[in-house]
């Protein structure tokens, strides 16, 4: 198992988002794609930061409740963000995860440019696979 790599499990075309997009629009997009949240990207595809759903709730309860938005991704948006590339060990980054809590990864490329994001959830179905090839081959 410690031969999958991260590639074989992230998901190649992630939501992403913009410092300048709107935080209803950022909302929105990540509802329809079921993520709990996303890279933030410049021009160049360099990931700057990342919005989680977390991020987003306490800024949206005011705008709901005021019936304005003026907040950007760029104004709750974390900027500390932890990148993997593809080439590393599903095994390695599952182990990292454990005590921290990042829940998605971006995956960025030898230039650092997103190429894709890895989740909990990927991670949970590469050990499936994994257990599934463990019991349904003779050893």
């Amino acid at each position: 198992m410690e031969s999958i790599k991260v590639r074989d499990y992230m998901n190649t075309r992630p939501v992403t988002f913009k410092v300048t997009t709107s935080l209803t629009m950022a909302l929105e997009k990540m509802l329809n794609s079921k993520q709990t949240g996303g890279p933030v990207v410049d021009k160049n595809n360099h990931v700057v930061g990342f919005l989680s759903e977390q991020d987003m709730i306490q800024t949206l309860l005011k705008a709901g409740y005021y019936c304005q938005e003026t907040n950007t991704v760029g104004d709750c948006m974390h900027t500390k963000v932890v990148s993997v590339t593809p080439d590393e060990s599903i095994i390695k980054l599952a182990e990292e995860m454990l005590p921290n809590k990042p829940k998605i990864y971006p995956v960025v490329d030898e230039y650092e440019r997103l190429v894709g994001i890895i989740s909990r959830r990927d991670i949970l179905r590469a050990i499936s696979t994994q257990i599934e090839d463990c019991f349904h081959h003779p050893v």
